[in-house]
């Protein structure tokens, strides 16, 4: 997730080497260190809206921001997802062109890419989903276990649609390069289509389309970042772009049919979240510079390349840690009498430093033991495992996609009960070995 183009200002040539001897593409400083505090963002967020109390039918587990006026304006602040995927989008165009430049295949790419999101998606399920069934064993009440169920697996749309798009930017960078213009056009038509007959129709599972066609606009519009376009414009034109965009969102939610809270835009996502992202890159190009001075100032690059080389698996584990450490304080309430405040209360805004603090002790261990699942193997000098013994093909690494896809999408929905989490596994170990390379080994063994 964070192979980026430019090498930090003041790095060292040995750092350089050693970042292309890893990846095959330098790092962007500016890129790497948003995709951290982006990061930080998320996990301060998710921590926030935990409330955790104990009511009189049992232990409740609620969002404890959800249905809160005041959350839509700060959602326009919080809401950082398109940057995540304009990140994202940056990362893979060097990605993928550095790896054709070495004579790489579609399929190659897309192989590397499973490979690197599906090992940590297969830990989470396997840990979670086991532990979800010892709690049930140990009788803990249904609700209680499908309610942390829940609240485990939301975050996990976004590894569903990452997976997708990332098998999609060799053929999105290939439009890109021949219409780099005309293939956002194309998609926002898309992406105001849905939105305009799901709006009129009522009929909220149209929407749905959009959770491709709004991330690859917005993967695209990193692409725009990537190829150097944006430097081209003056500081002044950027300001207006995101002033413009601001002002366009104000208009659609205010005056027109979108919520003002950016989480309800989410899902499914609409073309509020397009003019969020646009505003938000023209903001990030502006403060590109200083970003990358403040990195060479810290001699923070080994800091960010460290945390970014486990950004999925803090990703998949803050929550189950923040589940985890919920559900302590609801066994020292009912075993010592600890005191739960009331969520959104002065003694639960008074609690959240502390609340903060101790989730993020937390998620550390946790990510240093699961982040070797994320780094995995070495990669070939092709850019796919060196170890396959199978090429992949391109109707066998579009099966795989979609198995990634399907496995993240089976615990999502319907949740991690053991008859899921079995499914899930089993279509997650299709996109990590490969349906060709499964088959091929089952043909053998036929013989």
């Amino acid at each position: 997730m964070t192979d980026t183009l430019r090498r930090p200002a003041g790095a060292s040539v040995r750092d350089g080497a050693s970042a292309r001897q890893r990846s095959g593409v330098a790092r962007d400083s500016s890129v790497d260190a948003i995709r951290i505090a982006l990061l930080v963002v998320v996990f301060a967020l998710h921590a926030m809206m935990f409330g955790v109390t104990m009511g009189p039918d049992g232990p409740v587990l609620e969002n404890a921001l959800e249905d809160q006026g005041w959350f839509g304006p700060v959602s326009w602040v919080v809401q950082v997802m398109p940057l995540f995927f304009i990140a994202g989008g940056f990362s893979g165009y060097h990605h993928w062109r550095s790896m054709r430049a070495r004579g790489a295949t579609h399929a190659d790419y897309v192989r590397a890419r499973l490979g690197r999101l599906v090992r940590p998606a297969i830990a989470v399920v396997v840990v979670v989903a086991a532990g979800l069934v010892a709690l049930s064993l140990a009788g803990v009440p249904a609700d209680v276990v499908a309610t942390a169920g829940f609240r485990i697996g939301q975050p996990l749309w976004f590894l569903g649609v990452y997976l997708a798009i990332s098998a999609l930017v060799p053929l999105m960078v290939r439009a890109h390069e021949r219409a780099r213009v005309l293939t956002p056009l194309a998609l926002l038509a898309a992406v105001v289509a849905v939105d305009v007959v799901s709006l009129s129709t009522g009929i909220e599972a149209i929407g749905l389309a959009n959770l491709l066609l709004v991330w690859l606009l917005v993967q695209q519009l990193g692409f725009h970042l990537a190829d150097g376009g944006l430097d081209r414009l003056s500081r002044g034109t950027l300001w207006g772009i995101a002033g413009g965009a601001l002002a366009l969102l104000a208009v659609l939610t205010v005056v027109g049919p979108y919520p003002v809270d950016m989480y309800e835009n989410l899902n499914p996502p609409t073309v509020a979240l397009v003019v969020l992202g646009v505003a938000q890159l023209a903001l990030f190009q502006l403060a590109r510079p200083r970003i990358r001075a403040w990195v060479e100032r810290a001699d923070a690059s080994r800091a960010i390349a460290a945390v970014g080389e486990r950004a999925m698996t803090v990703y998949l584990w803050h929550m189950p840690v923040l589940v985890a450490f919920a559900g302590v304080l609801l066994v020292a309430n009912a075993t010592l009498g600890t005191s739960l405040p009331e969520p959104l209360s002065f003694a639960w805004w008074a609690s959240r430093p502390l609340w903060l603090g101790v989730g993020a002790a937390a998620v550390v261990p946790v990510v240093l033991v699961f982040s070797r699942f994320e780094r995995g193997r070495r990669m070939s000098r092709a850019g796919s495992p060196a170890a396959s013994a199978t090429a992949p093909t391109a109707w066998s690494t579009a099966i795989d996609a979609a198995c990634g896809v399907a496995g993240v999408a089976v615990v999502l929905v319907t949740g991690f009960g053991p008859l899921q989490a079995v499914v899930a596994l089993a279509l997650l170990t299709i996109a990590l070995r490969g349906s060709g390379t499964l088959l091929a080994a089952v043909q053998r063994r036929s013989r």
